[in-house]
């Protein structure tokens, strides 16, 4: 071969190695690439393990047919736009979803649907949603409740700030906790409380359920549960004076007897035996140790009624007595609320030293949602007990002149939980 044609395949040679080796290069490149952008396709979007989920939905427990939803999140809480859907199962709040691929150990969860009210006894006449934020590793069992719906917007925004979850956790359940004047140190996580279930924390969920849930309706409660979380989001302190007063006002007229027998005549009608744990003692500290200020009662008294002036209100103890002049027995009730009356005559001496006592007569057909008890004649006292929750009451009567004792009984108690003596001149 000569020279010049050994110099060119010489030359060819060195100039395919060449581009080989740039085509090697360019191979290793991508494919370096390819690998990271797997990596943080599966860091943030992609999966990384698949779960199954098991639970309660609990106001009182959500009613069979209400619909669960997990939303499934990445490591910062951010969504995947991924989300699985269950419905509750029974009458219990049991949801269970199977098999389910999620982002990393954190999900959200959506409770909608209707639900067994512990405080009127029945299932509530609307829907409302409750929400839950909980890291599920090692963890299978996640509970919805009051207590996870108020955590939520709070864990959030202290994540955002740079907290861990796990310190976020503790930080707004110690917070919630505090707005009712409850301390414990070592309460488990609000997903982990079953108000169906005996122990101290489980009953410290009961009570603030109870609390919340009052005399309201959905609606009111919706609202109520929106403007705490609001309200406490950022510093975690509840600092409206007038959201205090919504829970004191109807935490003071709580009947816990009667919240507990609902619960248990709830469970024992879909055959279930549970353990209603201890938590009057909770609402008790609450109503002691509080600073809000009550504001209003669950029943009210009108100042007028549609007989005339109201012998129940609160803001008047001087009447115009006669048997040609009305008066009203009226009250308004909300929802889950009772009443009971008992009127008594105070005796007085004459100038002569007869006894007077004075009477009271009522329009025989005028009663509306009222019981009327005989007149006790030995005692000149009769009782007036409200027939249904929820509605007014009202009813027409006559005084004669002379002083009268009226005694309220609200709330199914045993005592008077208020008194006034009237006059009618």
């Amino acid at each position: 071969m000569s020279n010049y044609l050994r110099f060119t395949h010489i030359t060819q040679n060195s100039e395919i190695m060449k581009k080989h080796a740039e085509f090697m290069t360019i191979i290793v490149v991508l494919s370096t690439l390819a690998i990271l952008t797997s990596c943080q396709k599966d860091e943030n979007s992609g999966t990384k393990k698949i779960q199954s989920l098991i639970g309660y939905a609990q106001k009182g427990p959500m009613i069979n047919g209400s619909s669960v939803t997990v939303f499934d999140l990445r490591s910062d809480l951010s969504p995947s736009g991924k989300s699985y859907s269950s419905q509750i199962t029974d009458n219990k709040g049991t949801f269970q979803l199977d098999n389910i691929s999620l982002s990393s150990d954190y999900v959200s969860l959506r409770a909608d649907g209707f639900y067994f009210n512990e405080i009127s006894g029945e299932q509530s006449a609307s829907q409302i949603t409750l929400y839950a934020l909980s890291d599920i590793s090692g963890n299978s069992d996640i509970n919805i409740n009051i207590l996870t719906h108020l955590e939520k917007p709070r864990i959030e925004y202290l994540m955002n700030k740079g907290k861990s979850f796990a310190e976020s956790k503790t930080q707004a359940q110690k917070e919630i906790l505090g707005i009712f004047n409850i301390v414990m140190s070592n309460i488990r996580t609000s997903e982990n409380l079953n108000l169906s279930e005996s122990g101290d924390d489980n009953g410290i969920l009961l009570a603030i359920s109870s609390i919340l849930q009052g005399y309201r309706s959905e609606s009111e409660l919706t609202e109520l549960l929106s403007n705490i979380s609001n309200d406490i989001k950022e510093d975690g302190t509840m600092d409206s004076e007038a959201l205090g007063s919504l829970l004191i006002n109807h935490a003071i007229n709580l009947d816990t007897i009667s919240i507990k027998n609902n619960l248990a005549r709830r469970y024992s009608d879909i055959g279930e035996t549970v353990n209603i744990p201890i938590f009057g003692k909770y609402i008790s500290n609450f109503i002691l140790k509080t600073n809000f200020v009550v504001t209003q009662s669950p029943i009210a008294y009108p100042e007028t009624g549609i007989n005339g002036d109201n012998i129940l209100s609160l803001a008047k103890t001087t009447y115009t007595g006669g048997l040609d002049l009305t008066h009203s027995l009226a009250a308004q009730l909300a929802s889950g609320t009772s009443l009971k009356i008992k009127i008594s005559s105070i005796f007085t001496y004459g100038d002569t030293g007869l006894v007077i006592k004075p009477l009271w007569y009522r329009s025989l057909g005028s009663e509306i949602n009222w019981s009327v008890s005989d007149f006790d004649i030995d005692n000149y006292t009769q009782t007036f007990t409200t027939i249904e929750s929820g509605k007014s009451c009202d009813l027409k009567m006559y005084f004669e002149t002379g002083s009268f004792l009226i005694e309220y009984y609200e709330m199914n108690a045993t005592l008077p939980t208020r008194t006034k003596t009237i006059i009618c001149n």
